[in-house]
């Protein structure tokens, strides 16, 4: 089948590339060395996470009656909210608020929901300027990649690679110092956020019980990104809502030493509606330092067929931590810009199955090893293998498995071993 062979030529390519090789080394050797100080500090971690697990199991059980509630809060509080069908709806509504506030700049800060979406491409399509704020973001809007690591977007490239990107961007040529690095990038990107007209960003978690939108982060891009422009859209999945914001707070607490190895982010910014005021004579006024419009728009597209199926509505709990990844031994191997198509790795899998379709998983779920190691270490003890098992099936009923698969198993039926020994 051609559409294995030309990605396996693909991964083959990718375990051969000693730049990704250098950059996935020395990821290794401190996220695990991270992860674990980091729990070891945590005494509740194992209630956290058996807690949190129960919160998405119920908010899954819930969702139509959470979403009510948020759209219900967002509204009173003068925000808007949109609840997208699929990609197309969801980067239509953007594309006209973009258009009808005559915007031409707009910052993002990390989302994978836009990536799902490809809404950068729409954007910059339609004449809009769209700057990712996140540095790993930009790193590969810059090189014109995809992410490679739901956390770090960038992770495939060692320093000396971001040097040379960086070089080209300021015209000299700048060492391999991340420190130097970061600072053009303080530098070159702290215009666009004062210039932008519309600000972009994702969400980890939403609590519905206020409408209020959790964003967690280091770097304090989502905190200019979400504040310093005149409009806010905020784009998220439906399974990112839970009951209350002490939910959405435990969500947090787990999220992190799992993503980053530390106990808390530099930022974790609670956004309830556009900003507001009261103080003359108590009548409310939007718009004041902050955004005067703030959008939330959750999107569906092909979540509800996930979490109506038995067999994949466990992946609706995924917090989209990243622990599975960077602990994962096949993506240590040949990464994340081979091994995705907008998710990545295992899980991502099961996840592309549903938002873009089974031929789009298919080369995903051929190359899992199935070892079990995601499911150790995810906090929701989610069962990626057996989903992924369930996945191969669906593709062998589809007509969509590699030559190869079909070989091993007549050779199997035929001759008792994979190798067609006689």
């Amino acid at each position: 089948m051609s559409w294995f062979n030309e990605y396996r030529k693909e991964v083959i390519s990718e375990m051969q590339n000693e730049v990704l090789r250098i950059a996935l080394e020395r990821f290794s050797r401190t996220y695990w060395e991270k992860r674990h100080s980091a729990i070891k500090k945590l005494p509740y971690y194992n209630y956290y996470r058996k807690r949190v697990r129960e919160v998405k199991v119920w908010s899954i059980e819930h969702l139509e009656v959470l979403l009510k509630m948020v759209r219900e809060n967002v509204e009173s509080l003068g925000g808007s909210f949109y609840l997208a069908r699929d990609a197309e709806d969801a980067k239509n509504y953007v594309l006209k608020v973009c258009e009808d506030k005559g915007a031409k700049l707009i910052v993002k800060s990390k989302s994978m929901v836009t990536e799902e979406i490809e809404l950068n491409n729409l954007l910059l399509s339609r004449g809009f300027e769209v700057v990712e704020t996140d540095l790993g973001e930009w790193i590969i809007q810059l090189r014109n990649e995809k992410p490679s690591h739901i956390i770090y977007p960038s992770i495939h490239l060692p320093i000396e690679e971001v040097a040379k990107t960086f070089s080209a961007v300021v015209g000299r040529e700048l060492p391999p110092d991340a420190s130097v690095l970061v600072r053009v990038a303080r530098e070159k990107l702290r215009e666009k956020f004062i210039n932008a007209d519309v600000g972009i960003s994702g969400a980890n978690v939403i609590a519905a019980d206020t409408g209020t939108v959790f964003i967690l982060e280091n770097e304090g891009n989502a905190r200019f990104s979400t504040n310093a422009p005149p409009v806010h859209i905020c784009i998220s999945g439906i399974e990112k809502v839970v009951p209350t914001v002490e939910d959405a707070l435990l969500v947090s607490r787990v999220v992190t030493p799992n993503a980053t190895g530390q106990l808390m982010p530099v930022y974790i910014s609670l956004i309830t509606g556009p900003s507001r005021t009261a103080d003359i004579e108590l009548k409310l006024t939007l718009g004041v330092h902050g955004p005067r419009e703030y959008h939330l728009v959750l999107v569906d597209n092909g979540r509800s067929k996930m979490i109506n199926d038995p067999e994949f509505k466990e992946a609706a709990y995924c917090l989209r931590c990243g622990a599975c990844l960077s602990d994962c031994p096949v993506w240590r191997e040949v990464g994340g810009m081979v091994w995705s198509y907008r998710y990545v790795g295992g899980i991502g899998a099961i996840w592309t199955a549903f938002t873009h379709g089974l031929d789009k998983a298919a080369p995903l779920a051929f190359t899992c090893a199935m070892c079990g190691r995601c499911k150790a270490i995810c906090p929701m003890e989610i069962d990626t293998p057996s989903m992924i098992m369930r996945l191969r099936r669906r593709l062998l009923a589809n007509g969509l498995i590699p030559d190869e698969v079909t070989t091993l198993v007549g050779n199997i039926k035929s001759y008792g071993n994979p190798f067609g020994i006689k």
